[in-house]
């Protein structure tokens, strides 16, 4: 799964921690989310687009294995 968190994050100028506070969950987690290494619950990748005002698939895209 690929996902534009960095790229948001950063237009919105938020940190890790920032966006982490925001939808309740560690920065390490959001570390992993944008480096590939983990893949959201359903509830966390809806809370992390709906900080950025964005649906769920504007944000993470499923990718061919």
């Amino acid at each position: 799964m690929k996902n534009r968190i960095k790229e948001l994050r950063a237009i919105h100028n938020l940190s890790q921690g920032d966006l982490a506070e925001k939808v309740n969950v560690r920065r390490e987690t959001i570390g992993n989310l944008e480096k590939g290494k983990y893949n959201p619950s359903l509830v966390l990748a809806w809370k992390i687009a709906e900080v950025f005002d964005l649906k769920i698939e504007e944000v993470f895209t499923v990718m061919d294995e």
